[in-house]
């Protein structure tokens, strides 16, 4: 027989496809190097009390992907051994369960390996999966016969009537049931698809729900807290709908207020801004301040009851107004002298002084007690100073005077006398005294005896001024008061 050159060409490549196809069916699907010599396979050997219907051949499935065959399955006696033989590509813990399941209610039967952690070591040849850590399914007879016995066990009209009942709620249903089938089959097809993800939050939900366990206790008071709140809402549902519907309304008018107060609104609103520092510097005053006023008006309240039901034309404020002027005396230390202050009837605004003016007393004297000598320092507790700089600082307050009389220039701009200062930790500050300025007239104010006219001079001496006695003969006024005192 005479093979033409186009026949030879056909043979050939039909013994090449052939070849081709024959290697991919042995190497590929049929896995012959696996199966004749164990290449790329590793063999682990899990304990069984029963067979469970796994079988020589069955599938191992690990996180829903095949991952070996069950090499052999042999009695022990203690059991069933199952010679599983696995991917070596694909690395599965060695903390994990081994369970026999079947794809249906009377589907063949496969090995499903169930990971318990991902941090455990990878299975390696010649493992071991105790019998503690694999389960089989229920025997299908045992089944059976359970549920012949449970079914024999209900009346029969009863069990007629549970399937006319049964009929009756979904009969007609055809189209949505279908329509749940159709959803739990794309759920299920979408779960294969993201089988990885899933099994990942499976596995690490542990710590979420160790969590919600221990906090067990505070749910269930929130669930208290809830119900009471709801509770309340029903209760109260005739206030909550006055609430709903005359919301908007309200709100309609807050938000035609605003913009009626538009363009004073952002102004007051920047203004509280920069108060607001200022409240939380002072805050624990304002506490103060708010635990003595319901006793201060208390305290205003208590006047009124000396005249409480009284038979009095007037029923007002009991309060005696006895006045003590000059008791004790102004503070003029520390504030300008009497050549420079403003005459009272001027009506101009002269800008303030330089300086600091204030009543510089000892902090202990009886004068000007609530004066800014002693405002305490709202940042360094127990600290009182007169200014912030100096709350502030290490510097600490020094009295000019502590008597009655005017002493010195807080500013040392016209009387040349220098206000005095703590003394520093550096070298001694020369002590010589800067050239004198322009004397200024004692101005000096003292107490006297009204019945006798004496009083004690700035000087510590003794004086009588015979018109200020009850008893003076002289015409006591005002421009008698200014004349020179007689001494003694």
């Amino acid at each position: 027989m005479r093979l033409t050159t186009r026949i030879r060409i056909q043979l050939a490549l039909f013994t090449i496809i052939s070849l081709v196809t024959g290697a991919f069916m042995a190497f590929g699907y049929l896995k012959l190097p696996n199966l004749l010599f164990g290449v790329g396979q590793y063999t682990v050997t899990m304990q069984l009390p029963e067979t469970g219907g796994i079988y020589k051949g069955g599938n191992v499935t690990y996180r829903g992907t095949e991952v070996g065959r069950v090499d052999a399955v042999h009695l022990t006696h203690t059991g069933v051994e199952a010679v599983l033989s696995l991917r070596s590509d694909v690395h599965i813990p060695s903390d994990l369960k081994a369970e026999v399941h079947s794809q249906s209610a009377v589907g063949e039967q496969y090995v499903a390996l169930l990971p318990q952690n991902t941090t455990s070591r990878p299975l390696h040849n010649g493992d071991v999966i105790p019998l503690n850590e694999t389960s089989v399914p229920p025997d299908i007879n045992s089944l059976l016969d359970a549920t012949n016995r449970g079914l024999e066990a209900i009346p029969h009209d009863n069990l007629k009537t549970a399937v006319d009942e049964a009929y009756t709620a979904i009969g007609g249903l055809g189209p949505e049931i279908s329509r749940l089938v159709k959803g739990s089959t794309t759920l299920a097809i979408d779960a294969r698809a993201n089988l990885d993800p899933l099994t990942a939050l499976i596995d690490e939900s542990h710590p979420v729900l160790d969590s919600q366990a221990d906090t067990s206790g505070s749910i269930r008071a929130w669930a208290a807290h809830l119900a009471t709140i709801t509770d309340q809402l029903r209760t109260q549902d005739s206030a909550v709908t006055g609430v709903l519907e005359k919301g908007a309304p309200a709100a309609g008018e807050v938000r035609q207020l605003v913009e009626r107060l538009q363009p004073t609104l952002p102004i007051v609103l920047a203004n509280l801004v920069s108060i607001a520092p200022v409240a939380v510097t002072y805050q624990n005053d304002i506490e103060q301040l708010l635990v003595l006023l319901p006793q201060s008006m208390s305290m205003l309240q208590a006047g009124f009851v000396a005249n409480l039901n009284t038979k009095q034309d007037y029923h007002g404020y009991y309060l005696n107004f006895q006045m003590n002027l000059n008791l004790p005396p102004p503070c003029t230390t520390g504030f300008l002298p009497a050549q420079q202050q403003r005459v009272s009837s001027f009506e101009d605004y002269p800008d303030r002084p330089p300086g600091d003016l204030y009543c510089r007393v000892p902090q202990d004297s009886p004068f000007n007690v609530r004066g800014a000598r002693n405002i305490p320092c709202e940042t360094v507790p127990g600290k009182r100073a007169p200014t912030v700089k100096m709350c502030e600082s290490s510097e600490q307050y020094v009295a000019l005077n502590d008597g009655y009389n005017w002493k010195g220039d807080p500013n040392a701009t016209n009387t040349g006398q220098a206000v005095p200062q703590q003394p520093s930790a550096g070298p001694a500050a020369s002590t010589t005294p800067g050239p004198p300025g322009p004397a200024s007239p004692a101005i000096a104010a003292a107490a006297y005896d009204p019945a006798t006219g004496t009083y004690v001079g700035p000087d510590g001496h003794l004086y009588t001024q015979a018109n200020l006695a009850q008893s003076g003969s002289k015409e006591q006024t005002w421009q008698t008061l200014l004349m020179p005192p007689i001494g003694n």
